[in-house]
């Protein structure tokens, strides 16, 4: 892992000062004190203050003026953009800070799709996902509703799909519709299941997985997305693309579904960014901090040639 970081972007030594407020996703609470005491080290006149609470809140808290860096462990939706340019007039800028997790539920893990045990099929294409979950296919040609459809014969040939999936509203539901069905809102809900996480005050139970595998355990025709972390007896992944999803291929980012935390901050285009926010991305995107990311949580650092790039987008 060192080795891979050696490429990173090195730091400038530029002494800065000032308040820098943090909200966003409470999952990355580790790393953000990890790289808020280290920036904080090298900048004694900064004082990071994170207000961690959740993505959603960190997106509005940017745009109300409350935060200066929002971290979401998502792409910042539509009505979010819409909002911040309602009040700026310009989009918020964006660069990503890490890879989304391979396993740990709510840390931006991968969605994975799986079949019940019996099941022989072997993979699956982005575009059939869309002809599957989705019925104005943005991607795909025309509906698949049969595991025949999908080159499954014998007792398979005419078993329709059944589709269990995230609730298309929760983070890992939005970013599947947005990868999958191009933000497409019109979803098979004929053959869909959708799961919640349990409802627990002041806890994130973060179980819709859970809740997903355990009945695709139970079903046959099954088809189900959910991540890792929650594979159980029963149930095997499928490869997407010919690509299955393992650490590799979420740090390369060839695994299709493969999600990212982006940091997103107020800078109209064309214009420097603040300074403070400048220099704390810059320490996130350093070979410390991507070091950071490893040591404190299961999000991935990003590759050297990854990093580079989303420092260009601070110039």
């Amino acid at each position: 892992m060192l080795l891979a970081l050696m490429g990173l972007p090195s730091l400038a030594a530029q002494p800065l000062s000032g308040v820098l407020h943090v909200a966003g996703n409470p999952e990355m609470a580790a790393v953000v004190a990890r790289w808020s005491a280290a920036f904080q080290k090298q900048h004694p006149g900064v004082r990071v203050e994170p207000h961690l609470t959740g993505s959603d809140t960190g997106m509005a808290a940017l745009y109300t003026g409350k935060a200066d860096l929002a971290l979401v462990g998502r792409a910042p939706t539509l009505s979010e953009l819409q909002a911040f340019e309602w009040i700026f007039h310009y989009k918020p800028a964006q660069v990503e800070v890490a890879t989304g997790s391979l396993d740990r539920p709510g840390q931006s893990p991968a969605p994975v799709l799986f079949v019940h045990r019996g099941n022989p099929l072997a993979q699956l294409t982005l575009a059939q996902l869309d002809a599957i979950f989705g019925t104005e296919h943005r991607l795909a040609p025309a509906d698949i509703r049969t595991w025949g459809q999908l080159g499954l014969t014998g007792e398979w040939a005419d078993k329709p799909l059944h589709l269990y999936a995230p609730d298309a509203m929760s983070g890992t539901g939005r970013f599947f519709r947005h990868v999958v069905l191009n933000d497409s809102r019109m979803m098979n809900w004929t053959q869909l299941t959708e799961f919640s996480d349990t409802d627990v005050p002041r806890a994130a139970t973060h179980d819709a997985g859970r809740q997903i595998l355990a009945a695709l355990a139970q079903d046959r025709y099954g088809l189900a997305v959910a991540s890792l972390g929650f594979v159980q007896d029963g149930v095997r992944p499928v490869a997407l693309d010919g690509i299955p999803a393992t650490r590799d291929s979420l740090v390369s980012r060839q695994y299709p579904l493969t999600r990212a935390v982006t940091a997103c901050f107020n800078r109209k285009a064309g214009a420097p960014a603040d300074p403070l926010v400048a220099g704390f991305l810059r320490y996130i995107l350093s070979p410390a901090g991507q070091q950071e990311v490893a040591g404190a949580s299961a999000y991935l650092p990003l590759t050297a040639e990854l990093a580079a790039a989303q420092v260009r987008r601070l110039d």
